[in-house]
């Protein structure tokens, strides 16, 4: 398969990457070094539940893994990963997105023509039910003016590789939702880019709710003036779980604006939640309005939440930027104040758990969704007895 070259980056040999932006971006295996955790993209990782997707060469994810359901007039077809429109949203910048992206040498390439406003969701529903390492990649191309919902959703027993690509035309919207839902056993690494036209409008939601690992990477470049995202996340660790989310908003362009908001809830001992946040507002993208979020219940002992936000700003000429961080337990005088209204404790507990988590969920704004989520939060709150 033929290689992008690697972007030029401003780190000399043996200098340690300070920031997200300064990271080599290439689709070469061999411009990235072994994964360790003594890099910083990888220290919280466990490296052993990896299962494979660290070898140069592993499976490809097939088209009978995949199940389609696109609304009307959104289309879907595979074309080779060399084709000129692949790469067009970004490039990975870590050794496992470069496996993933040589080893998938088919592209899933979601077509929403222009001027199309379609308000039924379309979905892709991915389960390859193996536990063998595959690669997949996918593109989303959101035409100028048009208007559109897409869930890609994950499901099963698998270990994947994925790049996902989002490319929004001029005046689009989309609303994109992934959800990471697997069996135990499974490992996600889902590497996502995401590049928007002027005045587009992107709503990214990732929900993580099972696998033994799952880490979701999403990049999205606002490149284009008066563009604006908005990037959501809702996750549910247990003793079986390691979740990672790291978030980027790279600001170029002037006049845009990102609003950045996780939430997430632990119980059980080993539970491990890992969000690293970072924001970069250029010395370009004047008028910059940003804020990031993230919030983690831990519901027992023995869980960790790890959360970093980071904020790079090479301008003063902006609208607003800030960032916010919290973990902690149960809110005693919440629970007070629900017990005195005739509440057990355990049913006050779950209402918080529930209130808590569902003010991202409602972001979703689809209701089977929605409610599938919610079902899945109240079956593993009566599981764990919280």
């Amino acid at each position: 398969m033929a290689q992008h070259g690697i972007k030029e980056h401003s780190h000399g040999a043996g200098v340690p990457i300070q920031t997200r932006n300064e990271r080599p971006r290439s689709t070469s295996i061999e411009d990235f070094a072994e994964v360790s955790k003594l890099q910083e993209i990888w220290r919280y990782l466990p490296i052993d539940k990896l299962k494979g997707l660290t070898q140069s060469v592993i499976g490809e994810l097939a088209d009978s893994h995949v199940t389609l359901n696109l609304a009307s007039g959104v289309t879907a077809n595979w074309v080779d990963t060399t084709a000129a429109q692949v790469g067009k949203a970004g490039l990975p910048e870590d050794r496992i997105a470069a496996i993933a992206w040589t080893n998938a040498s088919k592209t899933l390439v979601i077509d929403v023509p222009k001027d199309l406003e379609q308000s039924q969701p379309s979905f892709v529903v991915i389960k390859p039910q193996s536990d063998q390492a595959m690669a997949s990649h996918v593109l989303i191309n959101v035409g100028t003016h048009a208007h559109a919902t897409i869930v890609l959703d994950h499901a099963g027993l698998g270990v994947l590789g994925e790049n996902v690509e989002i490319v929004l035309g001029d005046e689009s919207t989309l609303n994109f939702v992934t959800i990471q839902d697997w069996d135990k056993g499974s490992t996600h690494v889902s590497t996502q880019f995401a590049k928007l036209g002027r005045n587009s409008n992107l709503r990214h939601t990732v929900v993580s709710l099972g696998g033994d690992l799952v880490r979701v990477t999403p990049a999205v470049e606002l490149s284009s003036p008066g563009a604006e995202v908005n990037m959501y996340g809702v996750y549910l660790a247990d003793s079986g779980n390691y979740f990672e989310h790291r978030p980027y908003v790279d600001h170029v362009a002037e006049n845009c604006k990102s609003n950045v908001a996780y939430k997430g809830a632990l119980q059980g001992v080993g539970a491990h939640t890992v969000w690293v946040g970072d924001v970069l507002i250029r010395e370009t993208a004047v008028g910059t309005d940003s804020y990031e979020l993230n919030r983690n219940l831990l519901l027992t002992a023995g869980a960790r939440a790890d959360s970093v936000p980071n904020l790079e700003i090479e301008t003063g000429k902006i609208e607003g930027a800030g960032h916010a961080s919290a973990s902690g337990r149960f809110d005693d005088e919440q629970l007070f104040y629900l017990q005195a209204r005739g509440l057990s404790e355990t049913d006050a507990k779950k209402l918080v758990v529930r209130g808590f988590l569902s003010e991202i969920i409602q972001k979703i704004e689809i209701e089977e969704i929605e409610q599938r989520l919610i079902a899945a939060i109240e079956l593993e709150l009566e599981r764990v007895g919280v």
